[in-house]
């Protein structure tokens, strides 16, 4: 039975872990993971019923597979411990900013794969996109597709194009979450309790976004249904074009993209 064990244990490994089981990609007794936080390593265990080790030497021998989970800043430490270790296994990342390019350098393999997820992975809802290395091959790169696609949606793309869906999905949450502030910040303004305007942006958007997925159609479509000529819609999207909604959602993505790509130089 192939294995897949984890280096980090934090909470996006943790929704990844129980996204895998759910799935049925890996029953839970082929996973394990390792984390040098014991809290964090039980919070693991706990959330997805999963083992923690406290030999991760003997837990990398045993694994056909390898998903790094630690922060950016702990990655070259973390690794220094596993040297050499990694060959003949596919090492899948979720390393912030951490090129294929440093990876290889760090882990002596090529057989890689780079994965940008984000934060709603944790509500199974989750945006990744994956880019492969020179020595992954078809069967990696549909492992990382089924991984990741249990947690919400996943994505193959060019490594040059991480950067893009950093800005876009990466960053993109906290733009959604600073919209429905400002939707409820709205409705509170008209006389709605805080709670129900919150309650009432917050599925508006859940709405919105399940119509785009689940219809396939564009957006600019489903606008149009929603706005009638001269109502209440039409006066609110008058309002956005003149504060410039559209160009700054645009410039925002821009502006984080550029950011990911010198934090990747570093």
């Amino acid at each position: 039975m192939s294995k897949l064990f984890f280096i980090g244990a934090g909470k996006m490994a943790s929704a990844i872990a129980g996204g895998i089981v759910k799935a049925g990609i890996f029953p839970a007794g082929a996973l394990s993971a390792f984390d040098v936080n014991p809290q964090a390593a039980e919070a693991f265990t706990a959330l997805t019923g999963v083992r923690s080790t406290t030999d991760p030497a003997c837990e990398l021998a045993a694994a056909e597979n390898v998903l790094i989970a630690v922060k950016p800043q702990y990655l070259a430490a973390a690794l220094e411990t596993y040297k050499g270790k990694f060959a003949g296994k596919l090492v899948i990342s979720i390393v912030a900013g951490v090129t294929l390019e440093t990876l290889g350098a760090l882990t002596g393999t090529d057989r890689l794969v780079r994965v940008m997820p984000n934060t709603p992975v944790l509500a199974g809802k989750g945006a990744a996109a994956f880019a492969g290395g020179k020595e992954a091959n078809e069967s990696d790169m549909a492992l990382v597709s089924r991984i990741f696609n249990a947690a919400g949606i996943g994505l193959e793309v060019p490594e040059r194009l991480l950067d893009a869906v950093t800005g876009l999905s990466g960053s993109g949450p906290a733009y959604v979450f600073e919209f429905i502030q400002a939707l409820a910040d709205g409705g509170v303004a008209e006389g709605l309790p805080r709670d129900k305007a919150l309650l009432l942006a917050a599925q508006t958007v859940l709405g919105a976004a399940a119509m785009v997925l689940e219809s396939g159609r564009h957006p600019a479509v489903l606008k149009d249904e929603v706005t009638s000529p001269g109502g209440t819609t039409a006066r609110g999207l008058e309002k956005l074009a003149e504060k410039g909604f559209s160009g700054t959602v645009l410039q925002a993505v821009r502006a984080a993209s550029a950011r990911s790509a010198e934090l990747g130089k570093k």
